[in-house]
């Protein structure tokens, strides 16, 4: 295993290192135990740092594997799926993220997902285009939990953007994909049958 998918392994270690220092916290009475929000915003920097690390390593190293490929974005929504429906539970010392921005997300990835399954199985091929629409989603989406774990002001500016994007992104990413499977049916050749 390479450096770059032992880091990715770190990032996916990380995700419930980061869920039970929320907890912890939440656990905490007021004004107490401010060193578990500390951790936890730390370790969700760290995960958001090597994000980028892991992937500029495997691409100047020549390191990119097929299990790098997996891993990398299953790490991705593992971080921010579990810190979007954290932060929508009743959690009193946090911000609460609306009920619509965490299905909006939820739904987004599941999408993907299914929708990449559906098009691999149905023409034995994936093409994945990163958009920037898609890249500013996941800027939102990051932001969103940021702004509500260093408690800043209006919140809802931010996650508002997020779940807008995350809509126009998951609208996108549905059209391409359709666009795919339109292309592969058309470009299938007639068996041919025959004679009698």
């Amino acid at each position: 295993m390479n450096l770059a998918n032992k880091i990715t392994i770190f990032r996916i270690i990380l995700v419930p290192v980061f869920i039970g220092l929320i907890l912890k916290y939440h656990q905490m009475e007021h004004g107490t135990g401010e060193e578990y929000r500390v951790l936890a915003i730390t370790a969700f920097i760290v995960a958001i740092l090597t994000d980028a690390v892991d992937g500029y390593i495997a691409r100047t190293n020549k390191q990119q594997t097929a299990l790098g490929t997996y891993l990398d974005p299953i790490a991705d929504k593992l971080l921010l799926m579990s810190a979007v429906i954290i932060f929508s539970m009743p959690l009193e010392r946090f911000a609460r993220l609306p009920l619509w921005v965490t299905v909006s997300v939820i739904s987004r990835d599941v999408i993907i997902v299914l929708g990449s399954l559906m098009i691999y199985l149905t023409t034995g091929k994936l093409k994945v285009v990163p958009s920037i629409l898609g890249k500013m989603t996941t800027f939102f989406q990051m932001m969103s939990i940021v702004w509500i774990l260093f408690m800043l002001p209006r919140p809802d500016y931010v996650w508002l953007a997020a779940g807008f994007l995350t809509i126009l992104s998951g609208l996108g990413y549905v059209y391409s994909g359709s666009k795919q499977l339109s292309e592969s049916g058309n470009g299938k050749t007639a068996v041919p049958q025959p004679k009698s």
